[in-house]
């Protein structure tokens, strides 16, 4: 039997390389499925004895520190986490060797049985996965709602193992280029890009090779599959002619003229969505909630994604009016003093923040920095210099940002999170907004993103009234 299988894993070796949350996933799906499993990681056991106290170690092989690579000596399959490289040296050995390579994202699809809903894109994924997520649930569907947002895939595939019927009606996820680098038969039943601009050029030597990662969610897909795009993105209605699902598209401009028969427009001031022949309104821009125009096009996508489910109209727009998006993009934290404090901590590379400053008319006090993925600081100097009062730098990107963006009428550069905040309330004035967007990635200082968001929450409640 092929490894590629649930049948297949049953007493075969299996290393897992990295013991982040979806490596920990992939160990418990597949000690359910009777593998042989060696979990291996860089990091010592003693930085690792948190993670490794929630796995059952019966049967199980530990590889950590100077050690671990020797995890990959005898091995019938390696599934990595996405933070690995995929193309490193020590892979690419294994794989010459005929072991295959896969990642958690490939592994769980292996035994989903209810439809794959599967959403990538350079910014806006988890807040329309978890719109979808509350759309599906609105409608009386039961939905997982996970991968790269949070909740790894493996956690919907190991509900299988728990018997009695099947318990989702459709898999939600979020995916991210890494996770698509290492996919072999991974199929959506729906699959969206949402946009592409650049982003982990420090993983990527070209642009185009980032985009051709996000194009992969396409790969598996059939003329029985169902694939949208964002025909206003030129890189994302370009993988067009290569997709053999049926296209669907959504635009702020007319989507015959683009093309594509099916999907959500914008048209007169309101959204349309056209599906089967039929036309009908969807609502108008005033009544969805979230900000900004990238969220305009976030809702559209999330809502071509429920009407494919069968979601009820009603349902949808109630949704569309109710949802306040999610923690960490966007999100208000607080209103001091007639200053707003603003958490977007997921804005971690340059388009995003140039979205996020575009949300806001009032003048900006920015926190930016952390740690450089190789994006384009340069793209923001004319959004800062128009919009922003003061910049705040913190992190290892400071000293670049402070070159690339040094026009900005007030710049700060400051030791800490808390520093940045306390500077921030000093020289905001009443009418502005505090933004924390930072354009970067958060492990210089912070264990995740959403680490350094729930840190800037704090700071900003503990400052006094």
């Amino acid at each position: 039997m092929a490894i590629e299988s649930v049948g297949g894993l049953a007493n075969r070796r299996v290393t897992v390389l990295g013991m982040a949350r979806s490596g920990m996933s992939a160990t418990r799906l597949l000690q359910a499925a009777g593998a042989k499993v060696t979990i291996a990681d860089a990091k010592d056991e003693a930085q690792l004895a948190d993670a490794l106290v929630r796995l059952d170690r019966t049967g199980l092989t530990v590889r950590t520190g100077v050690d671990y690579g020797s995890s990959l000596q005898e091995t019938d399959l390696v599934v990595i986490s996405p933070g690995v490289p995929s193309q490193s040296p020590l892979l690419q050995a294994v794989r010459g060797r005929g072991v295959p390579v896969i990642g958690e994202l490939e592994l769980a699809s292996w035994f989903l049985k209810a439809p794959v809903i599967a959403i990538t894109g350079t910014n806006g994924k988890s807040t329309t996965v978890t719109l979808i997520g509350e759309m599906l649930k609105r409608s009386g569907k039961h939905a997982f709602v996970g991968g790269n947002l949070g909740t790894p895939l493996s956690e919907a595939a190991l509900a299988g193992f728990r018997g009695g019927a099947a318990p989702y009606e459709y898999i939600v996820a979020e995916v991210s280029s890494f996770q698509l680098e290492t996919i072999r038969r991974f199929r959506p039943w729906f699959a969206s890009v949402l946009n592409i601009t650049t982003d982990h050029m420090d993983r990527y030597e070209t642009a185009a090779e980032y985009v051709a990662a996000k194009a992969r969610i396409f790969e598996n897909q059939t003329a029985d599959d169902l694939a949208l795009l964002n025909l206003d993105d030129a890189r994302v209605a370009a993988m067009r002619p290569s997709i053999r699902a049926r296209v669907m598209g959504f635009s702020r401009s007319e989507l015959a003229g683009r093309g594509v028969e099916e999907g959500i427009a914008w048209d007169g001031g309101q959204v349309t969505a056209t599906l089967e022949g039929r036309t009908e309104a969807v609502c108008r821009r005033e009544e969805i909630r979230l900000p900004g125009s990238h969220n305009l096009a976030n809702a559209m996508a999330a809502t071509a994604v429920s009407l494919a489910c069968r979601c009820p109209m009603a349902t949808i727009r109630e949704a569309l009016r109710d949802f306040p998006g999610i923690e960490h993009a966007l999100e208000a934290v607080r209103e001091r003093r007639g200053v707003r404090f603003i958490n977007d901590s997921k804005g971690t590379n340059v388009d995003a923040v140039l979205k996020a400053l575009e949300s806001f008319d009032e003048p900006i006090v920015l926190i930016a920095g952390g740690r450089d993925k190789g994006g384009d600081f340069e793209r923001l100097r004319e959004a800062v210099r128009r919009r922003v009062t003061h910049l705040i730098l913190i992190g290892e990107a400071a000293p670049r940002l402070h070159e690339v963006l040094r026009e900005c009428r007030q710049i700060i550069r400051a030791p800490s999170l808390r520093a940045a905040v306390e500077e921030a309330a000093t020289v905001a004035a009443a009418g502005s907004v505090v933004l924390l967007s930072p354009a970067c990635a958060s492990f210089d200082m912070f264990v995740d993103y959403q680490d350094r968001g729930r840190q800037f929450k704090a700071l900003v409640n503990a400052l006094p009234a």
